[in-house]
């Protein structure tokens, strides 16, 4: 069965999303995930600077320290 979710891409892993994932999407499905990120960790909308700022951040993380299996959700805690 699939389980669609509200709101958006059924495939939007937010946090979860991996560095090799995250490389792959063009900037609208990284926005998505990154908005959904925030949101679930902190339950409000983030504004579109906040989007971008963290957007940036987890492009120089994957680039940088991060492995294709590392969680973009690892540039708030790694």
């Amino acid at each position: 069965a699939v389980v669609l979710l509200s709101g958006g891409c059924s495939n939007n892993k937010g946090g979860d999303t991996t560095c090799q994932e995250f490389n792959s999407q063009k900037v609208e499905a990284q926005d998505s995930e990154i908005a959904k990120m925030l949101k679930d960790e902190k339950g409000t909308e983030p504004s579109n600077l906040e989007i971008g700022a963290t957007r940036a951040s987890a492009h120089a993380f994957c680039k940088t320290l991060g492995k294709q299996g590392s969680k973009i959700s690892d540039i708030n805690h790694g």
